[in-house]
């Protein structure tokens, strides 16, 4: 089974080898999908974690028993073409190819099913076309 989840670390805990700890105590597989983590601040990752339903909830209570927030991702990528100006700057940041232009008529195109909301496009659009459902 596979949660996608964000993990917000407090300042304390910033420095705690995680994802070596849910591999090597919970046999869960944690594939990093964005990261913004630095000394003496507060840490977020956001993670899709891959093993046995028990496992990962035992993994996950013991993040939260580490003070570690953890927050199941449900969130979407919006577009709103009403705004897209299809300028493609999304496009470079875009880690998956989820948003890409067509060649032939140079208009944004977003694959859903490629997206993995890693929100690296949001802050690069010049004008606030895309954004989350939550």
């Amino acid at each position: 089974m596979k949660k996608r989840v964000t993990l917000t670390f407090p300042k304390r805990t910033v420095q705690m080898p995680v994802t070596y700890r849910l591999a090597k105590d919970f046999n869960v597989a944690a594939n990093i999908i964005r990261a913004q983590v630095a000394p003496n601040q507060i840490g977020k990752l956001v993670v899709e974690l891959s093993g046995d339903i028990d496992e990962l909830d035992a993994a996950i209570d013991w993040m939260r028993s580490q003070e570690i927030n953890v927050s199941l991702v449900g969130r979407e990528i919006l577009i709103d073409e009403d705004i897209c100006v299809d300028c493609g700057l999304c496009t470079g940041v875009c880690p998956t190819e989820a948003l890409t232009l067509d060649p032939k008529t140079f208009k944004l195109n977003f694959t859903r099913s490629r997206c993995i909301v890693c929100e690296q496009c949001i802050p690069t659009c010049p004008v606030q076309a895309i954004t989350t459902n939550l």
